[in-house]
């Protein structure tokens, strides 16, 4: 058996699809999901390439083993950003990637090009993928257009999407889950896409996996992450940030120290049951709305709790539940109003639901001067307002909420992030905060090591939860079970962080986009937290970012080397002009 060996191609433009055949050296050396993405991307995009021109490039992605796994299910959304103009690689779980990989059974998933006419769907799973008039669901939010299509899981974009706002999100389960950060949404928006509907159903466990999946489904319902999780899935972040003194509050003036009335607890108090309660890891916290059921995950009260001035957990959950239906990340969307509160250039202050809630409304209509500027992230509203030392961003993406001064490995993983100020490639501060004894060393082998274990995990495209907690192969027994083709795992997970890297150098990122902001010199409150006190010393981590240059096999600017592009079998068009441009990749 060799598994998944073909994608679907949607030509928009002309109005086609077809199925094309990856190519065997491809698969065996990216696997799928992340990695194939960046590959097709490197490949077919030229440099400075509009995200928001029909020749983007968007890809729904699967893995080998995406509806086989243990844990929540996920698909990569994977595009060039419009927020960061960087590679973007997006995760949305709940039952869309099953069905998904349901509908199209021998495929690693769907590129999509060029741009409607009108608004469209690509209906797949019935033997026939098509695409459709989308007309009648045009304006609607994501709820609404789910509910367009009984019987069937949905992709979709909401009014934010079509509004080409920057951070607009890819929605599903009805705006359960989202592909959010980094405005893949707005790349879909672009493209008169509305809706991506799945028909089929999700895939059975082959014979050869049933045992794998039993074993490691048991075992990540009793590992102590798995008990996390099932306590109080993402949402238990928000206490620990506080604890630690990482929580940033008030559009990042302070830090919170208080958080039951928006952390677990009042999370548990609130909620009316759990995504999926008979499972041994259940999901998240479904909570009830004036608007109807939301799910919040933990960055909503993080940046749209402590992060404006809210500590009453319906107030956040009816805000986020905005978000969902609009089709906006949270993250950037909190820290916009954020941003709008600190600049004065609004008339209403932190602690105000209201007023926030219609000032995101505005923004993803791009309704109004203001929001028109924010609608493409606070970088961009910065150059025409200023204040662009209110809100923290990292290759124009904005931070989540781990406060990088309470750990100097949180600071590089945030600055070496492929996708701008990111918190999902690598977390030290988990570790590292409670330590006084971290060497440089110990911080580049930290992120070095989980930026490439997730690039493996989200080429396979699994819950990372459970692949980092339960392969200590990065899945390879998995593979091999299913007979699929590949590559070391660890010289997977390498290549594909080096293959984005190099991409994101052909757009003109370099060492001086691996920065934060001065203003973290400065020292976090004085008290009795762990991280109280600390800064990041700007010429302790000039060195840090040289240890980890030096530890990837990359030049003083940031570059990957010849040598390393050789030994990684990529490609080396991306190098300086003045060097030798052989390729020395093989791809057939």
């Amino acid at each position: 058996m060799d598994g998944r060996t073909r994608v679907l191609r949607v030509d928009l433009t002309a109005g086609e699809v077809r199925f094309e055949t990856v190519p065997e050296a491809w698969r065996r050396r990216y696997v799928g999901g992340k990695g194939l993405g960046a590959r097709y991307l490197y490949e077919e995009l030229p440099a400075g390439t509009d995200p928001l021109g029909p020749e983007n490039l968007l890809c729904f992605l699967l893995g080998p083993l995406s509806g086989y796994l243990p844990g929540e299910s996920r698909y990569a959304a994977v595009t060039k950003s419009p927020l960061t103009g960087a590679f973007l690689d997006s995760y949305s779980g709940g039952t869309f990637p099953d069905r998904l990989a349901g509908s199209l059974p021998d495929c690693l998933g769907v590129i999509v090009e060029g741009e409607a006419a009108e608004p469209t769907a690509l209906v797949v799973g019935d033997g026939d993928p098509r695409l459709e008039s989308a007309a009648d669901v045009a304006g609607a939010d994501t709820v609404e257009t789910a509910a367009a299509y009984p019987d069937a899981a949905v992709a979709c974009v909401g009014p934010a999407g079509e509004a080409a706002v920057a951070f607009a999100t890819i929605a599903s389960d009805g705006g359960e889950h989202h592909a959010g950060r980094g405005g893949a949404g707005a790349v879909m928006g672009s493209k008169n896409l509305k809706a991506v509907v799945a028909r089929g159903d999700p895939p059975e466990v082959p014979d050869a996996l049933a045992d794998l999946h039993e074993r490691d489904a048991a075992a990540f319902g009793d590992d102590d992450t798995g008990r996390w999780q099932a306590a109080g899935e993402t949402l238990e972040s928000v206490d620990f940030a506080a604890e630690v003194g990482v929580l940033p509050a008030h559009g990042w003036r302070e830090q919170a120290d208080e958080v039951d009335d928006i952390g677990i607890e009042a999370a548990t108090e609130a909620a009316v049951g759990r995504e999926n309660p008979e499972a041994a890891v259940p999901g998240g916290f479904r909570v009830e709305t004036d608007d109807g059921e939301t799910v919040p995950r933990g960055a909503a009260p993080m940046t749209l709790g402590a992060g404006l001035g809210l500590d009453d957990f319906d107030a956040v959950a009816a805000l986020g539940g905005a978000c969902d239906r609009l089709g906006v990340d949270v993250i950037t969307a909190g820290n916009a109003v954020a941003w709008a509160v600190r600049t004065g250039e609004v008339d209403f202050g932190f602690g105000d639901e209201d007023a926030a809630r219609m000032l995101i409304e505005r923004i993803a209509r791009r309704e109004g001067d203001l929001a028109d500027a924010l609608a493409d992230g606070v970088d961009a509203a910065a150059v025409r307002y200023g204040g662009d030392d209110y809100v923290p961003t990292v290759k124009s993406m904005e931070l989540p909420a781990y406060d990088p001064r309470g750990a100097l490995g949180m600071a590089l993983a945030y600055a070496t992030s492929d996708r701008g100020g990111c918190h999902r490639r690598a977390r030290p501060i988990e570790e590292e905060v409670f330590r006084e004894d971290a060497t440089a060393a110990d911080r580049v082998r930290a992120v070095v090591g989980a930026q490439n274990a997730r690039s493996v995990l989200w080429s396979l495209v699994v819950d990372d939860f459970a692949g980092e907690t339960l392969w200590a192969d990065r899945g390879a027994e998995w593979l091999d079970a299913l007979g699929v083709p590949h590559d070391d795992l660890s010289t997977v997970g390498e290549r594909v962080w080096t293959l984005v890297r190099l991409f994101n150098a052909r757009e003109g990122f370099d060492r001086a986009d691996d920065a934060l902001p001065e203003w973290f010199d400065e020292s976090l409150p004085e008290g009795d937290t762990p991280a109280a006190g600390r800064a990041v010393d700007p010429a302790a981590f000039g060195r840090l970012l040289d240890a980890y240059y030096d530890a990837r096999g990359w030049d003083a600017d940031g570059l990957p080397t010849r040598e390393t592009c050789g030994r990684l079998d990529l490609p080396t068009d991306a190098l300086p002009a003045t060097a030798d441009r052989t390729r020395v990749d093989t791809d057939d």
